[in-house]
Parts: structure tokens; C-alpha cells; sequence
């Protein structure tokens, strides 16, 4: 799911409650909605909660236009989901990023769509709590014409029927064509990798032998630690590890504190983190990440801070403190619960941390980026990240959920801002620009992007030896952006987002 980005302050609103406060009985003007009334269809009244919560909360609400212009019951979809959903995507359009002359929530795939924003109909993944219900495997086209599994859970229905990384899909649902065309093709591949109903593979083994595999949905408990080692280069030990996703403390905390005691016991003094992967989730887990990552002098330095929009900052939320009582200056930068400091976490002590990143790293796993780049020597290895440094929090709208950012996060030295993700090899983000080599397992020294790494703390250059893996990326046929939006469109119901806490009492 592109557009999924939690902040778990839920305004437990009545029913359209946000369209029944304070409101005219009419307002029109020769026939046409001057503003909001409290007549009208509940979706109308739906679509006015949508316009008037963005109107406030909303990190570029000065952009949107006013009501009588904007029109929010004008618009219209095949369904009441859709047509809200068009709404929301509207309202992320109208504020121009000045760096790139895109709106901030252009979304290349999709142009016209909300990168970030949505609106959601309850329905929302409860994977971050540690718990999915799926297959257990997700998957990525190397070239064109090979769509490869990228990575397995343990404990899945994937998992227990033997299937590995890299493995090729050559075959699924009976269907041979699967080639990737941005269509018919994609769609069944999404449809039946990330859907509920049973599938059929036939996949091909590294060895050249294939195998049938019967998958049905199951419950399981996610380890999010996909694997950890340790390497020894000269005369330098290299811990790596492979984090996939942020699932909340309670269940990442433990498996992320084993890989680091292994760590620390190995006398690790190189670090390399594969978020290759990793779309986001508890900004709680984000930070016990840095905890464990960051050098121990820095304990008790700031990691971060919560940005709001100058309404939020200036005590100008009606619809908000009509549900809660907020206090004066909660949403402040300089209130302390909006400035995080940092607690080391463990005894790895070491000064230079190598991430692995594509265009699947995304939110908190950027976050877990810039809060340690003022602290330590941060190297970047892979393709540009997702772009995403705004957070939300969801509003209740009768049986929706709004999400629209209405809060950015800047690190110590003031610096993010990074809605066109962080580029490897960039003056900004020091490392190796390379692509993804899905051929090899995580762990595996000659897999391309963790190679990198290993031959930059041996020899100080980042150029791998031999031939490397002819993949899509290297196609002269597309250029980076399509390759990048083959990634994301594979990647649409997938989480992506940074789930937060913030404490406001209902009245």
C-alpha cells in the first residue's frame, strides 16, 4: 500500500461529527456550496470532514483552495471509497515542492495521486503489531522477463514450503505470462502474490530444477530480523544484518537486541543494516534501532525532532480540541515530547554504519537514516530511497480514516526534507549508486550491494570484482525512473509509512 503512514493519535469522532460543529444551516451562493452545511447525503458530509480536517491539520494546508472553489461534494467515483479517495488525492496536488516543481506528493508511478495521503475504510494491515496473514513472500522482476521471490518469512506458508530468495517464479496460477508491462500482467502477479486466495508456482531453483509449490494464507509471527552474520575482513569484523520492517517493540525489540549481542560478542567494529526492503513502521522501533546503532557518546544528545504546521504550532485546531483537551504548546518543536533524545542502547561501540537501501526503503527506515547522519559516518549503498520524511495521525470520519502528513521530522543538524529520497553516491549521501541483485540470498558475500560494503571496508573503493548480475536495472531499453516505478507498482499494497505515539486525553 503506497499511501499507508500511521501516527496513532485516533480522534474517536461521532459520527461526521467534524461536519456537525459550529456549522451554517446553508451557504450558497446562485445554487452553488459557499462552504459546509449541515444538510446533505453522508457522503457529502463525509467529503466536507475530508476538506475541512486537511484545512487544518494538514502540513500544506495554506495550498489548498478555499471551499467555494474546491468543491468537495463535487467530486465523484465509482464508489464512495473512490470518490474519496479522489478527494484526498485533489487536496495532496496544489502544493508545489520548489526544489523539484512537483507537487510534494507527486507519485511518479501514479501522477495525480497522493504519495502520501489516504483515506482508508478500516481495513489496515495489523502486520506492525507482529502478526501477518499472507504468504509469507514477496517479489521483485530482476529483468523484464524474471520475476524473482525477493524475500521469505520464517514460520510462513513460503517458509514452510521451502521456497528461498531468488528462486524464479516461472510459473503462477497456470499462467506463464508474467512478464512485467505495467498492466494485465503486473496486476495478476499482484492479485495473486499479495491476495488471500490460494496459489499454485512453479519455481526454478538456482540449480536449474523447478519445484511445485501449493501456498494458502496463514496466520504467523513476524521475525523481522530476516538474517544476521558476522564477517571477518582482514583484520576487521563486519556485523550485517537484515531488518524488513518495523514492527512494534515488543516484537522487533528482542530480535534486533539478539543480532547486537552477537554483534558486541564478535567484537564487531564494522556495521552494514539491509533496509533494502523495509517500508517503515513504529517510529518507536526506529529509534531503539538507532539506540543500538548510535556511538555511546552521543547518549542523551538529540535524535529528532516533530515539525507542525504554523496552525498546529499556534493553538489554532477547533475541530481537533473539540474531541480533545489539548494543552497549550502540543505541538510545539521545542515541547519536549517533540524533541527525541537519544539512549544508547547496548555496548557496540562503533563509527561508521553502512545501510543498504532501494526504492522499497521507505519512512521510518529513513528516519533510522538521517537521525544517526550528524552523529557518525553514514555510508549509503543501493537506489534511491522511497522519500518520505512527513508523518500523520489518523482522524475518524464516520466508519474512514483520514491520513494527510501533518508533520515532518528534521534530525539533529536540522536536516531532512528528503521527499526525493536519499541517492547513493550523492554530495548529501555518501556511498556506491548500484541496483539490487535479487540472483543472490541476504548474507551472501557476492551478492552485489552487501559486496560493496565488504570491499569498501577492506580496500576503502567500493567496486566489486568480477562480472556483476545482468539485472532490469541495466536495460538501456529503461531509464531509472521506469525501473524505480516497476519496483513501487509491485509495492502498492505493501506498507510503507511511520507509526508514532503522542499522548492527548479525550475530553
Amino acid at each position: 500500500m503506497k499511501k499507508i503512514f500511521y501516527f496513532t493519535l485516533v480522534l474517536a469522532t461521532g459520527l461526521l461529527s467534524a461536519c456537525k460543529k459550529d456549522k451554517p444551516a446553508g451557504n450558497t451562493d446562485g445554487g452553488v456550496l459557499t462552504g459546509p452545511t449541515k444538510t446533505g447525503s453522508t457522503l457529502d458530509l463525509i467529503k466536507d470532514s475530508v476538506y475541512l480536517y486537511a484545512k487544518e491539520t494538514y502540513l500544506w494546508y495554506d495550498a489548498i483552495p478555499d471551499y467555494k472553489t474546491f468543491q468537495p461534494r463535487s467530486i465523484t467515483g465509482s464508489d464512495d471509497i473512490t470518490a474519496l479517495t479522489n478527494e484526498v488525492d485533489q487536496i495532496s496536488q496544489f502544493k508545489i515542492n520548489p526544489s523539484t516543481n512537483q507537487p510534494y506528493e507527486y507519485y511518479a508511478p501514479d501522477p495525480g495521486s497522493a504519495k502520501y495521503s489516504f483515506i482508508d475504510d478500516g481495513s489496515v494491515s495489523t502486520e506492525l503489531g507482529g502478526t501477518n496473514g499472507d504468504f509469507g513472500l514477496s517479489v521483485l522482476y530482476q529483468e523484464t522477463t524474471d520475476l524473482r521471490i525477493k524475500y521469505v518469512y520464517a514460520g510462513s506458508p513460503a517458509d514452510k514450503a521451502g521456497i528461498k530468495r531468488g528462486y524464479q517464479v516461472v510459473k503462477l496460477n497456470g499462467r506463464t505470462t508474467l512478464d512485467y508491462d505495467n498492466g494485465t500482467n503486473v496486476n495478476f502477479v499482484v492479485n495473486g502474490v499479495y491476495g488471500n486466495n490460494p496459489i499454485t508456482m512453479t519455481l526454478k531453483k538456482p540449480d536449474g530444477t523447478t519445484v511445485d509449490v501449493s501456498l494458502a494464507v496463514a496466520t504467523y509471527t513476524i521475525n523481522p530480523v530476516l538474517t544476521y552474520k558476522v564477517f571477518t575482513q582482514g583484520d576487521k569484523k563486519v556485523g550485517y544484518v537484515v531488518f524488513n520492517t518495523f514492527t512494534s517493540p515488543e516484537n522487533a525489540g528482542p530480535q534486533l537486541l539478539k543480532a547486537f549481542n552477537a554483534f558486541t560478542a564478535a567484537n564487531v567494529t564494522e556495521l552494514v543494516v539491509d533496509l533494502r526492503y523495509n517500508g517503515g513502521g513504529y517510529v518507536s522501533t526506529a529509534e531503539y534501532l538507532d539506540n543500538l546503532i548510535v556511538p555511546s557518546a552521543k547518549n542523551g544528545s538529540q535524535m529528532y525532532t516533530y515539525y507542525y504546521n504554523d496552525k498546529l504550532q499556534a493553538d489554532n485546531h477547533p475541530l481537533l480540541s473539540a474531541i480533545y483537551n489539548i494543552k497549550k504548546g502540543d505541538f510545539l518543536p521545542t515541547n519536549p515530547d517533540n524533541r527525541i533524545l537519544f539512549t544508547k542502547n547496548g555496548s557496540l561501540n562503533i563509527s561508521r554504519v553502512f545501510f543498504i537501501i532501494t526504492g522499497s526503503t521507505a519512512s521510518a527506515s529513513e528516519l533510522t537514516i538521517n537521525n544517526l547522519r550528524p552523529e557518525m559516518d553514514v555510508k549509503f549503498i543501493g537506489r534511491t530511497s522511497y522519500g518520505k520524511p512527513v508523518g500523520f495521525f489518523a482522524i475518524d470520519i464516520n466508519k474512514y480514516q483520514l491520513y494527510v502528513p501533518q508533520f515532518e521530522t528534521k534530525n539533529s543538524a536540522n536536516q531532512g526534507g528528503y521527499y526525493s529520497g536519499m541517492t547513493p553516491g550523492s554530495a548529501d549521501y555518501p556511498g556506491k549508486l548500484d541496483y539490487d541483485d535479487v540472483t543472490k540470498d541476504f548474507g551472501d558475500s557476492t551478492e552485489v550491494l552487501l559486496q560493496h560494503a565488504l570491499n569498501y571496508i577492506s580496500t576503502g573503493v567500493y567496486d566489486v570484482s568480477g562480472p556483476k548480475v545482468q539485472s532490469l536495472s541495466k536495460s538501456k531499453s529503461m531509464s531509472d525512473q521506469q525501473v524505480t516505478n516497476m519496483t513501487l507498482k509491485l509495492d502498492e499494497r505493501k506498507f510503507k509509512g511511520m507509526v508514532g505515539k503522542k499522548e492527548l486525553r479525550h475530553k
